[in-house]
């Protein structure tokens, strides 16, 4: 498998698999499996984050409850219907298994993409500066995942004069955020978001020549000599 054609949206991660896996659905004949693993901070919290791994790469493998799993792939995007509504979710589709490496950071993406909506910036009461920014990334078969990312301090600033169509790269963690959704008055459900916490970002142009691994020294994916697995979620 050629990683070199992949680099605008790769994800190192490693975990606590915290969840029975289910059956997610089937693609070519080719089963998903999905479930969530716990990815801790250095603050010590978590993040419980969902992931999506093939059968093919569970076969033989010891992905049960309690057990760690240590994965790259990509961040995806897709649309589910819940109660006659569109949704975006978002999953960490695994490419490939790897022996734990404790040394790396357990939670590391890189993405390469446009925005595709304008950055909403804002301060928080303590003035702390955030934007929130929705990238597009390109992968094949002509598709894209639409991966929500949030920037912080000079970040933010720098992200609200950017604009729909510009081309950035980004480095950061996947994180995961709780938040109460008011359908009603007497139904309030307290709902979870997943999103891109960005560390590190550049805009360039479109046709500009950018190793972005070399700029935000990724983890380096190894060379791969396993099945492949259907490049699509769905």
């Amino acid at each position: 498998m050629n990683y070199s054609t992949e680099k605008n949206n790769k994800v190192y991660l490693m975990g606590e698999i915290v969840s029975d896996a289910t059956f997610s659905h089937e693609v070519y004949g080719e089963g998903f499996y999905e479930f969530y693993v716990k990815v801790m901070r250095l603050s010590g919290q978590a993040d419980i984050l969902p992931v999506t791994v093939s059968e093919r790469l569970i076969q033989g493998a010891l992905l049960g409850k309690g057990r760690t799993i240590c994965a790259v792939g990509q961040f995806r995007s897709y649309n589910k219907l819940e109660n006659g509504k569109s949704r975006l979710m978002l999953t960490v589709f695994v490419r490939e298994l790897l022996d734990e490496t404790p040394d790396k950071n357990p939670n590391n993406i890189l993405l390469s993409g446009y925005i595709c909506k304008p950055p909403v910036y804002r301060t928080t009461p303590f003035n702390r500066e955030i934007a929130d920014v929705l990238i597009a990334v390109n992968r094949a078969y002509n598709k894209s995942d639409y991966i929500p990312c949030i920037a912080w301090g000079r970040n933010a600033r720098f992200v609200k004069n950017l604009c729909v169509g510009d081309k950035v790269a980004i480095s950061g963690r996947i994180q995961s955020r709780e938040y109460q959704k008011r359908y009603s008055d007497a139904d309030i459900r307290t709902m979870t978001a997943y999103e891109v916490s960005v560390s590190k970002l550049a805009a360039f142009e479109a046709g500009e020549e950018f190793d972005i691994e070399s700029e935000f020294d990724l983890y380096t994916l190894p060379k791969a000599d396993v099945a492949p697995v259907t490049d699509n979620i769905g």
